[in-house]
């Protein structure tokens, strides 16, 4: 048989027991190919026109719907919904570059649709008036706009590169510790779960103002942590100025007292300093000297009743440990899009950024709650200070300063929950990233003065401090949100397509690793994180120079979700029924008064919330679509591609078509 041969067995051996081909382009064979691959391909066809057919329907009624939300939206919206402190200088500017832009893509279509070469023409031999002046800008652009612009790209690109190397180092430090199985240890003798009275002194402190949603579930997990009765006591330090609220809470503080749990209601008369005076006040009571360790929790967490045990050994026999940080965990975090986006930022916060930092430096920024401190370590660091909206970030500053160093625990974890609104979730971010400025302002004189090597002080200067907090946010707005709109209409300029695309893409990928499951949501992350720059660097310049709107503490709203709902549901309204037997047994004629208003306070309709339209976003969104326009002209693939999708998504931002949905 011929090597080319091909033997074909047909199980019918009737019609024909054995084919052999010689040649496989035979005639035969060919007519074969020829009469079947038509009507395969046909049949392929109109299968892929029918799935899109099918889509059709689907497309239409997702954009009828989104169009009618947006025009129903703008029409209801108020020129005084979104706080002017949130627009301010810069939304000035972003409008007056707008309307530059929409002005120079007009010119550009004119230009383009005449065709005028100019470049290539003698300045002499141009007849018109309008041609001339064009060429006229064309010189003065390449002459003078874009070698300005081309070296503020060029410092902008080098930050960048930074930052990502940066991103990358600390990717690395997390893949040596999960590769090597790095955990901090705790000592054999540690507690000895048979003797009570070897468990350390533990004070647990819930801060709280104005949390409706969420304070019963919070103090009831704290109340039963896993820790001997009389080895530690809870406050509960409200800040709430709704009195109805206040004897909610302390209602609740008495139903669990009546339980055996040492609690204490804490309500401040002359609330000032927010947060840290609230934890200020707290500490100044003669009862805390008897105790060793204080544990926080915000008024959204719910520890597991091991939090202790698993937390406060780590201090046994390190007597220069200060803190230990535990992770937190969201309940909500498949709620929308907007939670899903904030759990891949906050994963790779503790799993990379706080694991690495604690492991390597035995340093790192306290997260405000779900930590647990030695009392010696706040009251040898200045104790909690009034001065900035980020308390906790400057406590962990000044403790590392004096020497104390810090232990993360990434197995221990605390449930909470994530902000579900955009608005919300602006708020708490503005609040993030003006406190740090506001706080490397205070802290840097101290930090030249302080004992520590010159290793960590760098550290604290430039990557603690200006790496992390000020560079990522001014190279995150002014590179994708300025400079690549500007380059379109510059094009002298031109950013590489690597700098808008490929490492970007690659960041994205790292940090979206610790949470691999959120892969799908690459692209949606990519974008929002850009959008989100505007935000960061309003926020960043107004700690920085201490504006109006550094100062400003919005608590962020909550929800009350919890895990295993169906479950907690039904353990909280049986609670709930005996509670209300209690207070009724409990209070005199006075107070079933109280217990009246109480329940007429929960019968009150709430005021009707709307989703807001965010101007300064939106103004971004026709930027970058005017951008995505002019770079139609020029035919330039990536940097289209890039704009669109960017501006579609500050789009979407702007109309709060992002996160909780309000009807």
């Amino acid at each position: 048989m011929a090597p080319s041969s091909v033997v074909v067995t047909i199980e019918n051996p009737k019609s024909i027991s054995l084919v052999e081909i010689n040649d496989l382009n035979s005639p035969a064979f060919r007519d074969k190919n020829k009469a079947a691959n038509p009507k395969r391909f046909t049949k392929v066809l109109l299968l892929k026109a029918q799935r899109t057919l099918g889509c059709i329907p689907w497309l239409a009624n997702s954009l009828c719907t989104t169009f009618a939300s947006v025009k129903k939206r703008i029409a209801l919206s108020d020129k005084n919904d979104e706080d002017p402190k949130y627009r301010g200088k810069l939304y000035r500017f972003i409008r007056a570059f707008l309307a530059i832009s929409v002005v120079a893509l007009f010119i550009e279509i004119f230009a383009y649709f005449n065709q005028w070469q100019l470049n290539l023409v003698n300045p002499w031999e141009v007849q018109s008036l309008w041609q001339w002046t064009y060429m006229a800008w064309i010189s003065f652009r390449v002459d003078y706009i874009a070698p300005t612009l081309a070296s503020l790209t060029t410092f902008c690109i080098v930050l960048f590169l930074i930052q990502s190397v940066d991103r990358l180092l600390l990717c690395l430090g997390c893949f040596w510790i999960k590769l090597r199985k790095i955990k901090p240890i705790i000592s054999e003798d540690a507690s000895d779960p048979e003797d009570g009275s070897n468990f350390p002194m533990v004070l647990v402190q819930i801060p709280m103002c104005n949390e409706k949603e969420v304070f019963a579930q919070s103090i009831g997990a704290v109340c039963q942590l896993d820790w001997p009765k009389e080895r530690f006591l809870v406050q509960v330090l409200d800040d709430s100025d709704d009195e109805v609220l206040q004897q909610m809470i302390r209602n609740e503080c008495l139903s669990w007292k009546e339980k055996g749990v040492n609690i204490i209601y804490r309500h401040r008369f002359i609330r000032t300093g927010y947060k840290a005076g609230n934890l200020k006040s707290a500490m100044a009571c003669d009862y805390v000297q008897d105790y060793e360790f204080v544990a926080i929790f915000d008024a959204d967490f719910q520890p597991n009743p091991d939090f202790l045990k698993l937390t406060v050994p780590h201090f046994k026999g390190k007597p220069d440990v200060g803190l230990v940080q535990a992770r937190w965990t969201f309940v909500n975090k498949d709620e929308n899009l907007l939670t899903r986006l904030q759990n891949i930022n906050l994963c790779f916060h503790f799993e990379v950024e706080q694991q690495v930092n604690g492991h390597y430096l035995n340093f790192f920024g306290f997260n405000g709650t779900a930590g647990v401190w030695r009392i010696k370590a706040l009251e040898e660091s200045g104790g909690w200070l009034e001065r900035t909206t980020v308390e906790d970030m400057d406590i962990a500053v000044r403790a590392h300063l004096c020497g104390w160093k810090f232990i993360y625990v990434d197995d221990v974890r605390a449930l909470c929950e994530l902000p579900e609104s955009y608005e919300a979730y602006k708020k708490q971010q503005h609040r993030w990233h003006s406190g740090p400025m506001q706080l490397f302002r205070l802290c840097l004189p101290s930090i030249l003065k302080s004992k520590i090597s010159v290793w960590k002080k760098a550290n604290l200067i430039f990557l603690f401090f200006l790496l992390r907090k000020l560079i990522l946010p001014f190279y995150s707005f002014t590179l994708f949100c300025i400079i690549l709109p500007l380059t379109m209409f510059i094009p002298e300029a031109e950013l590489p397509p690597w700098v808008i695309c490929y490492i970007p893409i690659v960041m994205s990928i790292l940090n979206i690793l610790p949470s691999p499951k959120s892969f799908p949501f690459l692209m949606p992350y990519l974008l929002f994180e850009n959008t989100m720059s505007v935000t960061k660097f309003n926020a960043m310049v107004s700690g920085l120079f201490q504006l109006g709107s550094a100062y400003e503490w919005v608590v962020t709203k909550k929800t009350g979700r919890a895990s295993e709902s169906d479950l907690l549901a039904l353990a909280e309204r049986e609670s709930k029924n005996m509670n209300e037997e209690k207070i009724s047994r409990r209070l005199s004629e006075s107070g079933l008064e109280l217990f009246g208003k109480l329940k007429e306070h929960e019968e009150v309709p709430k005021k009707k919330k709307a989703n807001k339209i965010y101007r300064k976003e939106l103004a971004l969104a026709f930027l970058l679509l005017t951008a995505a326009a002019r770079s139609l002209l020029s035919a330039q693939g990536i940097h289209f591609y890039y704009l669109l999708f960017q501006g579609l998504t500050f789009l979407i931002v702007g109309l709060d078509l992002i996160g909780e949905q309000v009807s």
